[in-house]
């Protein structure tokens, strides 16, 4: 039976990129996908490109491509991405230029658009998920962005149109890898079983790393070996379906039943009715064999109908973050970091400045386990205490910062160490919006 093997190159913006070079120089792919999106990416990069129009997609862009397209083109390993965030043209114009300049000619490069659907959202002024108001009630001069999660339509049409690279905004990120299996193996679009298979191998594969023992480890109970060179993981997947997960042999990590169902759980609220832009997958009945070593074979999924409606990430602004924090060390630190927050927080409030939201914690202290009993240190030697507020304006987050460096030398004995920042808040609501009105479109570049 025809197969195809998919690798993992990122399971975020920032993810290592040698994994990626590993994979397309040892991992007998067909196909090399790149998942690079998280829920307020998208806003992030809007704001890039309202301050440069020629950028807005993903900054580590060049650097990966420069290190994976050569391999991947004497390879024949063609190349499926979410980069291109809220500029996905401009990505793609730079991923040709780059072919150029790497003497790579005729690479054929192609933009799936469609997923900004703002003017759209604001239109029709959705109610938002979470809460009861609806879209505008942000405040439309405070919305930043709004994507609709795309599913592997437009992918499917720009491999069918020979790009050697596709560079998407906000598709969903199983639909990155089932749009490869959809395109090869001819899977119709209401073959619920097949298309909740290939999201399986997605929802697997797409934080690349954690498949393989990343996020996993644990010292003394879930040991992973040398995760300084953790192996990102591939997919061998079968036209009927069936997959086995695995990874470059000699690389770093693991891949075995404990890994592969604890993927399987992330982010699921209701594994038998697994919302995608492509199929409702249930996973309820999914089986799995280890194989072989760092192999697991997978079967089972069972699909129904997509939903009619897809789902919007919005940004909007919502104020400025202040932040500061200064170190204790030694004896009476607790205490001394202690007053030092209480000192800060009297200061806002003797000189007005106007604060909506307060954190104040001693971190290895009570900054995580707040009130859980047993769970701090008797005597720590050193504590960093931190204080971070929301503000409406930047200049009252600014001053958050500003009492914190000034404990230096109007606070408790031996401070130092002192950090102050202050930033907008990009906050994020979702809501739906009908599939009907929603279309991804495919532009190609060549280089």
């Amino acid at each position: 039976m025809r197969a195809i093997r998919i690798g993992a190159g990122a399971g975020f913006s920032g993810d290592r990129i040698e994994p990626a070079v590993e994979l397309a120089e040892k991992g007998s792919l067909d196909y090399l996908v790149f998942e690079c999106l998280a829920e307020r990416t998208i806003a992030l990069a809007q704001l890039a490109r309202r301050q440069d129009p020629s950028a807005g997609y993903d900054t580590l862009l060049e650097a990966r491509m420069r290190a994976v397209l050569p391999a991947c083109r004497d390879r024949g390993v063609r190349i499926v991405s979410n980069m291109g965030a809220a500029n996905p043209r401009a990505a793609a114009r730079r991923v040709a230029q780059i072919a150029r300049e790497l003497g790579q000619q005729g690479l054929k490069v192609a933009a799936v658009t469609g997923d900004d659907v703002l003017e759209l959202a604001l239109a029709e002024n959705p109610p938002l998920l979470a809460g009861t108001g609806r879209l505008c009630d942000l405040g439309t001069d405070r919305i930043l962005s709004a994507n609709a999660y795309l599913g592997a339509d437009g992918v499917v049409e720009a491999l069918a149109n020979g790009a050697d690279v596709v560079i998407a905004g906000r598709v969903a990120d199983p639909a990155l890898f089932l749009g490869p299996l959809v395109h090869e193996f001819g899977w119709a679009r209401d073959d619920w079983a097949m298309l909740a298979a290939g999201v399986l191998v997605g929802h697997l594969l797409e934080c690349a790393g954690q498949l393989s023992g990343g996020y996993f480890a644990d010292p003394g109970v879930k040991p992973v070996a040398d995760l300084a060179r953790l192996g990102f993981p591939f997919a061998q997947v079968s036209a009927d379906g069936s997959a086995v997960v695995g990874k470059a042999a000699g690389s770093g990590g693991r891949i075995d039943l404990r890994t592969v169902k604890e993927q399987l759980l992330y982010e699921l609220a209701d594994p038998s009715s697994y919302l995608t832009p492509d199929v409702t997958a249930d996973f309820s009945a999914v089986r799995m064999e280890q194989v072989g070593p760092d192999a697991v074979a997978l079967s089972g999924a069972r699909g129904r109908a997509a939903p009619d409606r897809l789902k919007v990430s919005v940004g909007y602004l919502d104020g400025f973050a202040g932040e500061g924090q200064i170190a204790y060390a030694g004896a009476q630190a607790v205490e001394r970091g202690r007053l030092a927050l209480e000192i800060v927080e009297q200061r806002l409030a003797l000189t007005g400045v106007a604060v909506d939201e307060l954190r104040r914690e001693l971190i290895g202290v009570d900054a995580i386990l707040v009130g859980a009993p047993g769970h701090a240190l008797s005597t720590p030697g050193e504590v960093r205490a931190r204080i971070a507020a929301r503000c409406a304006t930047l200049q009252a987050a600014q001053a958050i910062g500003a009492e914190v460096e000034a404990l230096y030398t109007n606070g408790p004995a031996g401070g130092g160490g002192v950090t102050r920042s202050a930033s907008p808040i990009v906050a994020i609501a979702s809501a739906l919006l009908p599939r009907a009105r929603i279309r991804p479109q495919v532009e190609l570049e060549v280089a």
